[in-house]
Order: structure tokens, then sequence, then C-alpha cells
């Protein structure tokens, strides 16, 4: 079996509380995966731990089998999109990508174009990001999560406040992604969302990870 994320017993305080308790979870190349839980649980405080932005107290996680914060503090090839991405704001959306592409260098203008058009946001767009509708960040998030084809996509809340028409939009691109065998994780308030693109999902209950239960998703539904 291969196992593109393994988390080992892993626990995080903040501020004296403990938010993540003992969390084991192996997540296999090609899966999509869905965390769950109420605010403050420790979804977006998961995600940062499984890139490397924030440190466990205890345990250990392991990107592609090698463990995180031994040779590299963060992983390569890892696309993320947590809480509300710092974009140069008087900078158009290709703008922006070309600016965070320049870091890494390893891709082309056309490879920025490309991605651009596929979450269906248009390269020629001079519209500067601060004035982008939610939906429009949000896709340029992702758009910066997949640009250099990483094969490892986590994504923190894409459809928060999100209209209809722009929720069925971020739904086909991560079937899309999901076609392409990328290993996707995703959070989101409402469980629908969760429910209809993941075939295994999680809910963080009192600090701890729990494997989804059919009890759990009519509570779920009945918070909605």
């Amino acid at each position: 079996m291969e196992y593109v994320i393994e988390v080992r017993n892993v626990t995080k305080e903040y501020k004296g509380r403990v938010i993540l308790e003992g969390i084991n979870l192996k997540i296999e190349k090609g899966a999509t995966v869905g965390i769950i839980g109420a605010n403050g649980s420790g979804k977006s405080l998961l995600f940062k731990i499984l890139v490397g932005l924030v440190k466990p107290d205890s345990g250990e996680v392991y990107i592609r089998g090698e463990q995180l914060g031994k040779k590299a503090d963060f992983p390569d090839r890892v696309g993320i999109l947590i809480n509300a991405p710092g974009y140069i704001e008087l900078y158009s959306g290709f703008q922006n990508l070309q600016f965070l592409a320049s870091i890494q260098d390893k891709i082309t203008d056309e490879d920025i174009r490309n991605t651009m058009k596929m979450v269906r946001l248009n390269p020629d767009d001079k519209t500067k990001v601060k004035n982008y509708s939610m939906g429009m960040k949000q896709k340029l998030g992702i758009a910066q999560a997949i640009m250099e084809n990483q094969d490892i996509i986590i994504l923190d809340e894409p459809f928060n406040a999100l209209d209809y028409q722009s929720n069925r939009e971020i739904k086909a691109i991560i079937k899309k992604l999901q076609k392409e065998k990328r290993t996707i994780l995703l959070t989101s308030h409402n469980f629908r969302d969760i429910d209809s693109l993941c075939s295994e999902i999680y809910a963080i209950e009192e600090s701890h990870l729990e494997t989804f239960t059919e009890e759990m998703k009519k509570y779920y539904l009945d918070e909605e």
C-alpha cells in the first residue's frame, strides 16, 4: 500500500488547550479525503501541520515516506489553499501567479495561463485582485495550488462564501483533479460538499480524529 501522507500520533496545544491529540491518519495516493468538524476544532491547524507551517508538539508527519522536519521543513510538490491567501491586491490574477511562480521558477507564463483557463479565470483580465469576487479569489487560490503540477492538493474551505454557480465550478475543478489522480484533502462547513466529493471522511471530535460514521452523518445533516 502506497501512502503519500502519514500522520503518526500528532498532538498540538494552543494557549494551554489541547487542540489535536494523538492524531493518526494514512492517505493513499490519488485519494480524496474530507475532514469535518466544528469551528475551532483544529481542521485548519491539522492542514498547517501537514504542510510544515506549524510544528506539532509531538508526533510525526511523513510526506511520500519522508519525515517532515528532517531533510526539509516544507514538503515538495504540495499545493495549499489555507485561510485567505495573501495576494498583492493591486496586481491582476495573472501577475499574482507570475510573482508566486518566480519563487521556484519551475513553470512558464504559458503554464500559468493554461492553469487559469482550467479554473475558468481569464489570464488577460486586467482586473486588480482587490476587485475580485470571493469566487474569483477562491479559483485563483486553487490555481496557485495546482499550477506547478503539485500532486498533493490541500484545500481548506474552498467553498467558503461562494454563490451557487461558483460552488459548482469549484466542484468541477476538484473532479478534474481527481481524474488526474491527484491526492486531495478538503475541509468544508457544508457536509454535503464533502460527501459529494470524498471517498474517505474523518471528523475531528474533542481533539481526536475519528472515522466518519452514519450516526455522525445524521448529526451533520441536521446541523445544516
